[in-house]
């Protein structure tokens, strides 16, 4: 599973165990000196260890198509992986699916279970499947500071849909126009607990900076995890 630990990617590795894939570990690609403002690695590894998954980091440079491919085919070498599953929704600037693009001719092959899927739907489905997303950026000027730490409800999707309609804002964010971390949800053992989170702002980002990510304490309840 391609990781950010945002939003798309948790309902995606969602959607891909659904069709019956086995996920095997989840899979970040880091620039050297990389600083995940919107989704640190601490949280990721964390996400990683609530879901009992192994969290590997690849390092990549540029050129950064041919390191992605490189990156690609050691997944598949030295872990024999079949698949890698993202959570793209749709074209960047009207480009094809990049990543698919990357995986051509390593034989791994690219499942994206939630490309072209109405906006709607997803938000609906993240909300319905129990996911707990927690913004962790925004960039004006199409949401405020005010967003930070909110969590994707009925409340806040609904005022998301009032700002498509007046200002064009994407419902998910597509545009850059917030990000998310999942906190807790299917596959989650346990839900994750974020403390000392200030808000830092570099250029027109907005983000929460974490002093500490940590797992809860005790077994899940009865039914909330599956």
């Amino acid at each position: 599973m391609l990781w950010s630990g945002g939003k798309d990617c948790a309902l995606a590795l969602r959607e891909a165990r659904r069709g019956g894939w086995s996920i095997r570990c989840l899979a970040t690609f880091v620039p050297p000196d990389a600083t995940f403002r919107a989704h640190p690695l601490d949280v990721m590894r964390r996400q990683a260890e609530a879901m009992g998954l192994e969290h590997v980091c690849i390092e990549i440079r540029e050129p950064f198509d041919a390191a992605y491919h490189a990156g690609i085919e050691r997944l598949r070498a030295e872990r024999g992986v079949a698949a890698l599953v993202t959570g793209d929704i749709a074209e960047v600037d009207g480009r094809p699916n990049w990543i698919r693009q990357c995986a051509a001719g390593t034989g791994v092959e690219v499942l994206t279970p939630l490309w072209h899927a109405p906006r709607e739907t997803l938000l609906a489905r993240l909300i319905g499947e129990g996911f707990v997303a927690m913004i962790s950026a925004v960039r004006g000027p199409a949401l405020t500071a005010e967003w930070l730490g909110r969590i994707l409800d009925e409340t806040a999707v609904t005022e998301l849909r009032r700002l498509n309609a007046a200002h064009g804002l994407d419902p998910c964010g597509e545009n850059g126009e917030f990000h998310t971390i999942v906190l807790d949800g299917p596959g989650f053992a346990r839900r994750l607990t974020v403390a000392d989170a200030r808000p830092h702002r570099q250029g027109d980002l907005t983000y929460l900076e974490f002093g500490r990510v940590e797992l809860e304490a005790g077994e899940p309840q009865a039914g909330t995890r599956k």
